[in-house]
């Protein structure tokens, strides 16, 4: 089942992933008196994951670490493939346009530093990721949007293209039909690719880009440009990212909550659950009818992953070996 596809079946029943155990052991230091914690890693590295079926963007990310690249180079390599993807209609050239017909792409990155890049709004230029990640290294600022995004884009060396392709536009054609100017969760559904890395040194980053909801109102941005809602990594915890609908997301900074709970001592599994429960057990949830997911990874190389609604998956690339899991999900039919 595609991304798209799953999105428009979000009420469809179980599937499973056996959750991981962190192997820990607590020493005790004499003149502190605090707890000192002795991880054992449990994964090899290198390592990526990411969000959804990817898994040419997973080997793309897996072939630079496994020459000695970084985290940052490797996931800013997986992503671009899912950009130029014309087919995948989510993310980059290709992706579903808002009411008025315009592809816009919003996308992140972190470092192992803390750094971080963030584009929204973003027209006319394919990869997002890139610019955001220039947007990092190269200037003052952590975030760029719309015609000024543009430009920097070009002034990076990014060519101008159009990114309606004839399957987008004809699909948008169709949603205008009986379309209505108001956000209906079970008719624009979206999606995003995620990505965290560790690499050779152990060191983590992260990366997010999306062309955001289909047929959304113009100007309206998401949690995957949002340091702390649709990604955020801690080199020395560890990281996670999120799709599905994004202003879930943003309402309890899923992605900083996530890796924050596993500070407090929590398996990625168990971390990217409890930031599920949050969103499910909110007063006046509508979680029956919008899914969220999150993908989660720390410092020793555990894994998780959880959802709201069946279907949703993460690709793993460990050991040679690049696999979609089905994750497990809070509501059962």
């Amino acid at each position: 089942m595609n991304r798209r596809k799953f999105l428009k079946n979000v009420t469809l029943s179980t599937a499973g992933l056996a959750a991981g155990s962190t192997l820990m052991s607590c020493a005790e230091d004499s003149k502190t008196k605090k707890p000192i914690i002795a991880a054992k890693t449990i994964g090899s590295f290198p390592l990526v994951i990411a969000t959804w079926d990817v898994k040419n963007a997973t080997e793309a990310a897996y072939n630079v670490l496994e020459k000695g690249g970084n985290a940052l180079d490797a996931v800013e390599a997986g992503c671009r493939i899912e950009e130029a993807n014309e087919k995948g209609q989510s993310v980059g050239k290709g992706g579903l346009p808002d009411r008025d017909g315009n592809v816009t792409l919003d996308a992140c990155i972190m470092d192992k530093n803390g750094n971080c890049g963030s584009v929204v709004y973003l027209q006319n230029v394919t990869h997002a990721i890139t610019v955001a990640r220039n947007v990092m290294e190269n200037t003052p600022h952590v975030m760029l949007a719309g015609k000024g995004a543009e430009q920097y884009a070009y002034e990076i060396g990014l060519k101008k293209e159009n990114l309606l392709t004839e399957a987008s536009k004809k699909a948008w054609e169709k949603w205008k039909i009986e379309a209505k100017y108001k956000p209906i969760i079970n008719i624009e559904n979206h999606d995003t690719i995620g990505m965290l890395a560790i690499d050779q040194n152990g060191d983590i980053s992260g990366a997010c880009t999306t062309s955001g909801l289909a047929y959304k109102m113009a100007g309206r941005v998401g949690d995957s440009p949002i340091i702390g809602s649709g990604l955020f990594i801690d080199n020395e915890i560890g990281g996670c990212v999120a799709t599905g609908l994004g202003e879930e997301v943003v309402k309890t900074v899923g992605s900083f909550l996530v890796v924050e709970l596993m500070r407090q001592g929590k398996t990625p599994q168990e971390a990217c659950e409890e930031a599920i429960k949050r969103i499910v057990e909110k007063p006046n949830s509508d979680f029956k009818n919008f899914q969220v997911g999150y993908i989660a990874i720390d410092k020793q190389g555990e894994t998780g992953s959880f959802a709201i609604h069946q279907w949703f998956s993460m690709t793993k690339y460990q050991d040679g070996k690049n696999e979609n899991i089905q994750s497990q999900f809070i509501v059962k039919a």
